[in-house]
């Protein structure tokens, strides 16, 4: 399954030397392959709630050699505990749902932490699943634009493979324009 999930994240803009924020990594199905594309240059932030999950996160990374994974155990209630404009980009996947965030104001108060820590060139890629047919508007009215789309099998729990789509967005301007990184 990992040749496909590096080149999927290839595809949807990781890059080496970025860092990245994988919110609700779980047992890291999409961390581990992240941390080998960034590679030694960059870092990647497993932020999770579920202590046994990232336990086995970290036996993963140190299996593989892993060194640039930083865990982040959270209920992400008081934040998400990153500095403003420090993150390259932001995996969403199967978290971005009411089963996680019942409220739409809790999926709005996410989404707010989520653009505090963004660089402005960064981007948030979503697996909104469960919430396929709200996702799209919610996000794109918390500031955010959408960029670009993949489709194509992801891997869900760390096991099942199911076709999905996966939405990037970009920040906006405070008018409602797109933020391109220049000043």
């Amino acid at each position: 399954m990992e040749p496909q999930v590096l080149e999927m994240l290839q595809q949807i803009g990781i890059r080496s030397g970025q860092t990245v924020l994988d919110f609700g990594c779980g047992c890291g199905t999409y961390t581990i392959p992240a941390a080998k594309i960034v590679g030694e240059q960059g870092r990647v932030y497993a932020l999770d709630k579920d202590k046994e999950a990232l336990d086995e996160l970290t036996r993963r990374a140190k299996s593989a050699g892993l060194k640039n994974i930083t865990r982040i155990k959270t209920s992400w209630k008081l934040g998400i505990g990153l500095a403003d404009d420090s993150v390259d980009a932001v995996l969403l996947f199967d978290v971005f749902h009411s089963f996680y965030f019942p409220q739409a104001d809790d999926r709005s108060n996410l989404l707010g932490e989520i653009y505090r820590i963004m660089k402005p060139s960064a981007f948030i890629s979503v697996w909104p699943k469960h919430m396929e047919s709200e996702a799209k508007d919610e996000i794109q009215s918390n500031n955010f634009c959408l960029e670009s789309e993949y489709s194509g099998t992801l891997i869900h729990d760390n096991k099942d493979r199911e076709r999905g789509q996966i939405l990037n967005f970009k920040k906006k301007w405070q008018n409602g324009m797109e933020r391109d990184g220049i000043y």
